[in-house]
């Protein structure tokens, strides 16, 4: 299950019911679900779509958020087996491929491979902040509005312009759509039309 204060929004079709931590907007989408309405509730930050057993009782629901996402070990007596890494550091080990010529140069710098490679990591990481922040924000829109702008006059339109960086373009396709769904596609689209 996901973090309960992940920030998200709910949505009964078009009309926008609640932001904020997913504890309280979970809450008030079950209150839209258990009134009939059709229910979205999504991740801010990505715009996916978080799953939510909505039919349970509020309190299950809570109960069920609250729960952690990662499940433990298969047998509850055992602990989990360590890998390599340093996992008090967040150290993750994982297999990485390269040719012989790159694994030469990356023994060869100071503090070995790994150290080099967290070094080349963090720095285009910086380099590339501006970008990969352009990028989530085109991704979370353009996953928000395929939910609920997908039949909507100039979705396509609309979506076009998400990726060409053209806010103008933007905001004339996405005019007519109800004004919640296309105040918070602006919202989650607003780092990428910034250069």
């Amino acid at each position: 299950m996901s973090h309960p204060s992940l920030r998200c929004t709910a949505f009964a079709g078009p009309s926008r019911i609640a932001s904020g931590e997913l504890r309280h907007v979970a809450l008030k989408a079950k209150q839209a679900f258990d009134a009939g309405k059709p229910v979205l509730v999504f991740e801010d930050a990505s715009g996916r779509v978080v799953e939510l057993p909505l039919e349970l009782p509020a309190a299950d629901l809570l109960k069920r958020l609250a729960e952690p996402a990662i499940a433990g070990p298969a047998d509850p007596g055992k602990p989990a087996p360590r890998g390599p890494g340093r996992p008090k550091l967040g150290v993750v080990a994982r297999e990485v491929t390269l040719l012989p010529r790159h694994w030469d140069w990356l023994a060869a710098q100071p503090g070995g491979a790994s150290v080099a490679l967290r070094k080349l990591v963090e720095d285009a990481r910086k380099v590339s902040a501006d970008d990969d922040r352009r990028r989530a924000a085109q991704e979370a829109a353009y996953r928000f509005m395929q939910a609920l702008a997908g039949n909507e006059a100039g979705y396509e339109d609309a979506a076009r312009a998400l990726f060409a960086g053209d806010i103008g373009r933007f905001e004339e396709h996405s005019a007519t759509w109800p004004d919640d769904v296309r105040e918070h596609a602006a919202l989650l689209a607003a780092d990428a039309f910034h250069h």
